[in-house]
């Protein structure tokens, strides 16, 4: 809003007029800039049909919208001259300036600068002389501050010409009051219930006018500390499996990885077991027959379990319980071609039939690392650790995850060749993160419980390097 003092000295003037008054005598009458008086115009007009303005050209000038921009900057064509170094500018970027299409055909008019065509990087503009004299500014600011009548009718009509002069003249509105009254934007309900919107002046609606912008998506901590997971991955060359089979056969999930049909884990009371498809029927039969081999008879150097394994176990579908499932389907396929060593990685949900608590839930996610080469030893994974989890950077003594080296009774089935070793490791991305953002309850960072605030306010994560 323009100041209150001249809008009301304006409104004034105005009421007193029968025939309206003029801006610039306005300004001169209170000693003030004739844009501060436009100023105030245009707060009253935005108020609405408070006083009327017309556009007036045969008697006092004044600066448009774009004459004031000139005024306070320079003309187009002197900013284009100033834009203009002395090893010259190409074409193109001038022309990527605001002020460059209008300014270059000025400028050149005026002998200012010139364009050589020729030059081999592409048109490229060249100063012509040392310095300028920005005339059009000069005349701008003599009707900015009341010296019109300094400036010819030609060059007032040239102004004109180029939309930067004009003159305003103001009326009494329909709504026309000498004070101002604040307009609602707004219909409340106590306006309705007391009738006082009867009274009340309200803004008009402007369908034009953007609505306020929605809040934008934040990252809960679990995809923060994920993305900063994968990262470290990345760095230490892994690619990363593909994961987004939640449901997997008790085939894939245990048999492939050498455990035995009796045990524990594969109970109701570890495992979700699915009722719909509740059994599996496409496996490799070839490497299905090599694993029910080792397991009832041994072989690869082992004696096996010694049990009838049975075919019904293995097909029995559940919710994967471990990604490790993903990584034996990923070496079976590996064993398939020419052998060439390989690093991947996984972070995805895993489901378990257990207790909640304030650390255990029944999904959580499991992040996975598995390395398959030649001649690794145990030495190989203990290195392997130590820069993963330098990487990582927790600080603070916990149980993460276990490793290993997965055991031939596993890999040779697979067809993986005899010298070839893997060893892998694993963690959950659960409790890194209550680490990181201090939470000590698991149902504060998933499920019903979750504080969303906490997760609008978390800051990025940044794990220790």
């Amino acid at each position: 809003m323009a100041d209150a003092g001249v809008v009301e000295e304006l409104l004034r003037r105005v009421e007193r007029a029968d025939g309206g008054v003029d801006s610039l005598d306005v300004a001169s009458g209170l000693g003030e800039e004739h844009q501060l008086i436009v100023g105030a115009v245009k707060s009253l007009q935005a108020l609405g049909d408070v006083i009327s303005a017309e556009l007036r050209s045969s008697k006092h000038w004044a600066l448009t919208e774009e004459g004031a921009e000139i005024a306070e900057q320079g003309s187009h064509e002197a900013r284009v001259f100033r834009s203009v170094p002395s090893e010259g500018l190409a074409q193109a970027e001038l022309m990527k300036l605001s002020f460059g299409k209008i300014g270059f055909s000025k400028a050149m008019s005026n002998k200012w600068i010139r364009l050589d065509k020729a030059h081999e990087g592409g048109p490229r503009i060249f100063r012509t002389v040392e310095s300028i004299e920005d005339q059009v500014r000069e005349k701008l600011l003599l009707v900015q501050t009341g010296s019109s009548s300094e400036l010819e009718e030609k060059e007032k009509n040239e102004l004109k010409k180029r939309k930067l002069l004009s003159e305003v003249s103001y009326w009494k509105g329909s709504s026309f009051s000498t004070t101002i009254t604040k307009q609602e934007a707004e219909l409340t309900p106590e306006m309705v219930a007391s009738g006082s919107w009867r009274e009340k002046k309200f803004k008009p609606y402007n369908f034009e006018a953007m609505g306020v912008a929605p809040d934008c998506g934040h990252l809960h901590p679990l995809l923060k500390v994920r993305t900063q997971f994968r990262q470290i991955f990345l760095e230490m060359g892994f690619t990363e499996m593909p994961t987004n089979n939640f449901i997997e056969s008790s085939f894939w999930n245990f048999d492939s990885l050498f455990q035995p049909q009796q045990h524990p884990a594969r109970d109701q009371h570890d495992t979700f077991f699915l009722a719909d498809p509740a059994l599996a029927h496409e496996f490799p039969q070839d490497y299905l027959d090599r694993v029910k081999r080792v397991h009832s008879e041994g072989g690869y150097g082992s004696q096996g379990y010694k049990y009838d394994w049975r075919i019904e176990e293995a097909q029995k579908n559940i919710l994967r319980t471990h990604t490790t499932a993903v990584s034996a389907r990923m070496l079976y396929k590996l064993a398939q071609q020419k052998f060439t060593p390989v690093k991947y990685f996984s972070i995805d949900r895993v489901f378990r039939n257990e207790t909640l608590d304030a650390t255990h839930l029944a999904e959580f996610h499991q992040i996975e690392g598995v390395v398959a080469d030649y001649g690794l030893t145990l030495g190989d994974l203990m290195g392997v650790l130590h820069q993963f989890f330098t990487k990582l950077g927790l600080k603070k003594w916990v149980e993460v995850g276990n490793s290993g080296v997965f055991r031939p009774e596993m890999l040779l089935p697979m067809g993986l060749p005899e010298d070839v070793s893997v060893i892998a490791w694993g963690l959950s991305l659960e409790r890194p993160t209550m680490i990181k953002y201090g939470i000590n309850n698991i149902r504060e960072l998933v499920g019903h419980k979750v504080n969303l605030q906490m997760v609008y306010d978390s800051p990025i994560c940044r794990l220790d390097s």
